[in-house]
């Protein structure tokens, strides 16, 4: 009987403490003793996420000049200011970064001119151009001067790993106990939990303010639900997510809400967040007449970015490595290389300067 007692209670042990990551653990003290602003990494886990967040091999870069790529080619609209041998380098760093396997011919048909657009990959793909450039020039509040290229998101694949579709309707809606709002249906984008399953339609694709904390306590000014709270808990679970990181990224523990005690991250954060929306809705969305039936959502609508699409467990992309610096034509940036034998003569003259 006590045998039969043991096991059973090694059973309940067991399930309880599935979703518990075995140790070593390791924590790293991010904010004041005392405040509980520590980091927690599992080493398995960062090491699992390594090699997806490794800059791949790139060719040398090539100095700007010559003639214009849109004045030798046809139908280039928005690299057309590189010149010829910036763009063919573009193109091959391209098709390395999206299409390696299938080569020049996932973009351009097989047997038509290069100028063709015939595929909807090659319209799509110079939309991308330009969001990148946007992503660049406008949202240093968020990328910095990192900068982002389209490695950032594809890494080697013709689609991104980490997209979004809005969900199918909720048939439950119809029945006796009403909408469930997504809730309890647990799904990968919100850590499988009770949350709203879907806090990318209301956060990165519609203008919906975050909500948790009321300004006032009486009931008649305190437009923040409970509800709302669940989709903003929703939203925070899947940025904790796709960064690798916990709450204390970003937020005092004290006082989720204040800013003056939160991380510099939290101010990145809230641009990136926009910034996701701003991508979503002028360069996706606009490309739903683009994309054939079998890549579009259940609903008809494109696929989206997030957090994930570009960090991919990483709390920067690649751990921050810039693949921007050998490429500042993603950027609209032009620039110079230095002669090799001016190169070599400042090498030599460095290496035989005394220290100082």
């Amino acid at each position: 009987m006590m045998r039969l007692v043991r096991g059973f209670a090694v059973l309940v042990a067991a399930t309880l403490l599935a979703a518990c990551e075995r140790p070593p653990i390791d924590s790293v003290q991010r904010g004041y003793r005392g405040t509980g602003m520590d980091q927690v990494y599992n080493p398995r886990l960062i090491a699992a996420a390594a090699p997806a967040n490794a800059l791949p091999a790139d060719s040398p870069m090539v100095p700007p000049g010559g003639p214009a790529a849109s004045t030798v080619f046809k139908n280039v609209k928005v690299v057309g200011d590189l010149g010829v041998g910036e763009f063919t380098r573009l193109m091959v760093s391209m098709t390395a970064w999206v299409a390696p396997d299938q080569g020049c011919t996932y973009c351009h048909k097989a047997g038509e001119d290069f100028s063709s657009d015939a595929l909807y990959t090659k319209v799509v793909a110079r939309r991308m151009l330009e969001m990148t450039r946007h992503i660049n020039t406008d949202w240093k509040t968020h990328v910095a001067e990192t900068g982002v290229t389209c490695y950032t998101c594809h890494r080697g694949q013709p689609v991104p790993s980490n997209l979004w579709f809005a969900p199918p309707v909720d048939t439950h809606a119809a029945t006796m106990l009403g909408n469930r709002a997504g809730q309890n249906a647990p799904a990968p984008s919100v850590g499988v939990a009770s949350l709203p399953n879907d806090p990318f339609t209301p956060f990165l694709d519609q203008g919906n303010e975050i909500r948790v904390i009321g300004q006032t306590a009486l009931a008649s000014g305190n437009r923040q639900s409970t509800k709302q709270a669940e989709y903003t808990y929703g939203l925070m679970m899947h940025m904790s997510k796709s960064l690798g990181v916990n709450c204390t990224y970003c937020h005092n523990s004290r006082s989720f809400a204040e800013w003056d005690t939160s991380t510099p991250q939290r101010a990145t954060a809230w641009y990136g967040i926009r910034m996701a929306r701003d991508l979503n809705t002028t360069y996706l969305d606009p490309l739903a007449g683009v994309f054939p039936a079998n890549r579009l959502g259940p609903t008809g609508d494109v696929p989206k970015l997030n957090c994930a699409t570009c960090h991919q467990g990483a709390f920067k992309p690649m751990y921050g490595a810039s693949m921007l610096k050998t490429h500042p034509e993603l950027a609209g940036v032009r620039v110079a290389l230095a002669a090799p034998a001016a190169a070599a003569s400042a090498a030599d003259a460095g290496a035989s300067a005394p220290a100082r």
